[in-house]
């Protein structure tokens, strides 16, 4: 019996004439982190999170930061930090409902990538694991780990990372998008105060993106 596959798997798979590759496939997933797995993670600035809300309804987000900003803390557990972001939420309301996550990390050099599954819960920016700038950290009990084909990967260089990244004592430029005036007057009284220290709200064609951010106006 799979764990894995359901009967609409199945069919594409017989279809294929692929069930006993996906069998082997599934034999060879693994519920714990090997130390290639764990060098992979613990070196990777960025990775994919898929959650599910109480809906059934999936949404995929991208989180980056420094290496080493995923931690695996355990054999089958990895920590993350949450930085500041538009204040939707989806992704940590949706670990709070139903816990169930899928994180996917790419080597696009080597090419690499490894997918993760478990379950996540969201936990205080304190203690041990405590990481500058995090608004929370997402604790994941890991269930399977899956090593996938890495042949259709573009190869792109790392260019530089995001300046937008907390630094050491937690401090990041403030965004320049949340001056656009269609969305400033529903921000928060701090980040109204922010955008007035930064000259002011800026149409929404003057909006120059992130990729120089104003470094004498922070997010602390």
């Amino acid at each position: 019996m799979s764990e894995l596959y359901s009967d609409t798997h199945r069919a594409f798979q017989d279809l294929h004439d692929t069930r006993r590759l996906a069998d082997r496939l599934e034999a060879l997933a693994h519920s714990e982190f090997d130390p290639n797995d764990r060098a992979f993670i613990e070196s990777v600035t960025f990775f994919f999170l898929s959650t599910v809300d109480q809906q059934g309804r999936p949404t995929v987000s991208y989180k980056g930061g420094p290496p080493g900003f995923v931690r695996v803390i355990e054999a089958a557990e990895l920590v993350f930090p949450v930085y500041d972001g538009n204040g939707m939420f989806l992704s940590l309301g949706n670990i709070a409902s139903t816990a169930q996550v899928g994180l996917l990390f790419i080597d696009f050099e080597s090419p690499r990538r490894l997918r993760v599954q478990g379950a996540g819960k969201v936990i205080p920016n304190e203690g041990l694991y405590h990481s500058p700038g995090a608004a929370h950290l997402v604790h994941i009990a890991v269930s399977q780990i899956f090593v996938n084909c890495g042949r259709y990967i573009h190869n792109f260089a790392l260019r530089r990372p995001s300046p937008h990244i907390p630094d050491a004592t937690g401090r990041q430029p403030f965004p320049a998008w949340k001056r656009i005036d269609v969305i400033a007057d529903a921000l928060s009284d701090r980040d109204k105060e922010k955008v007035a220290a930064a000259g002011g709200t800026i149409a929404l064609d003057a909006y120059p993106g992130e990729g120089s951010p104003n470094t004498e106006t922070t997010v602390d």
